[in-house]
């Protein structure tokens, strides 16, 4: 299958937002060795994507929600079927098309990026000055230059740390300021990658169901340490890029964890339940306040009445002296 619908529209993308700088007056020459109408393109392509998928990230929380009110189930699905990983799977199966719950949500977003890393990853690899397929894709010859000459502090945007001392002739850099920035850049992206995930986990919780926390943890661990080797084959565009998606996801988060907080783990049901004076917080799916209760007047005592032939209680003795004027 051709991928070439989505190298055109990240060249498209990439092209208005440039114009777009280029029209208000973002200087198209170098300042402090920084093509700043480029970065700026990239930067508001993630914008553009992350607007354009935001829906789907509020599915993906939801889900996720619907995934941990189910926990207590799940947990007495795999008391119940324990041993037997087929019949598990089964009910856990049912149980999910039941409550409407999809396991997989909370990866889709990431997965919907993928075409975009990809088309970026491609147009900015083929910015090089010597190529002569300049106008493929809808470039003109002056944009392909443009961005072919583009730089971060010295180091071209399409200059990688694993770049070949032939590549950075041919773009004109210096190789030890490449792998400058764009080892400093990969440390960004391993850092701000860990970070999101390490923030959902702390608002959500640890899965009990084992395929969802290995699942978490290679989100947590695996990915990052991953970024190690492969951000050497990025070009520094890509990175800016990821680095830039990372920064979004976590203010995008940090909102909708906000306005949908997790429901109360067990662990703060059982505190509740020691000291009910406190209530919960929160309630609910998605968090909503419990009703205000209304508080109730004490019952007064009841008072036995004296027994036949009693004398009668003095109702004087007890009370207070009068003070003396």
């Amino acid at each position: 299958m051709s991928l070439d619908w989505i190298y055109y529209a990240i060249s498209w993308i990439l092209l208005t937002w440039h114009s777009a700088w280029d029209a208000i007056g973002v200087p198209v020459d170098a300042v402090i060795g920084t093509n700043f109408a480029w970065i700026l393109a990239i930067f508001f392509l993630v914008v553009t994507v992350r607007v354009i998928l935001f829906p789907v990230f509020v599915k993906q929380i939801k889900s996720q929600r619907a995934m941990q009110a189910l926990q207590p189930q799940v947990k007495a699905l795999q008391e119940k079927h324990k041993g037997d990983r087929e019949t598990l799977q089964k009910e856990m199966m049912e149980l999910y098309r039941k409550e409407k719950a999809n396991p997989l949500m909370g990866c889709l977003p990431m997965f919907l990026q993928i075409p975009v890393f990809l088309g970026l990853f491609h147009t900015l690899k083929r910015l090089n000055p010597d190529n002569q397929l300049k106008t493929l894709y809808g470039w003109t010859v002056d944009q392909f230059n443009s961005a072919s000459s583009a730089k971060l502090f010295t180091a071209p945007i399409s200059g990688r740390f694993g770049s070949t001392p032939q590549e950075l002739a041919n773009l004109g850099a210096n190789g030890t300021t490449v792998k400058l920035i764009a080892g400093v850049l990969v440390l960004v992206m391993m850092g701000t990658t860990y970070l999101t995930s390490r923030q959902m986990i702390l608002k959500t919780g640890w899965a009990e169901d084992p395929q969802q926390r290995m699942i978490q943890r290679l989100m947590l661990y695996g990915i990052p340490l991953s970024l190690l080797v492969s951000g050497s084959i990025f070009p520094i565009g890509v990175i800016i890029y990821w680095v830039t998606n990372n920064l979004f996801t976590l203010g995008q988060q940090q909102w909708v964890l906000r306005k949908y907080p997790p429901p109360p783990t067990a662990s703060k049901a059982a505190t509740a339940t020691r000291n009910p004076a406190q209530p919960a917080k929160t309630s609910g799916l998605f968090g909503r306040k419990p009703a205000p209760q209304v508080p109730t007047k004490a019952a007064a005592p009841k008072v036995a009445a004296p027994k036949p032939g009693a004398k009668p209680a003095n109702p004087k003795k007890g009370r207070p002296a009068k003070r003396q004027g």
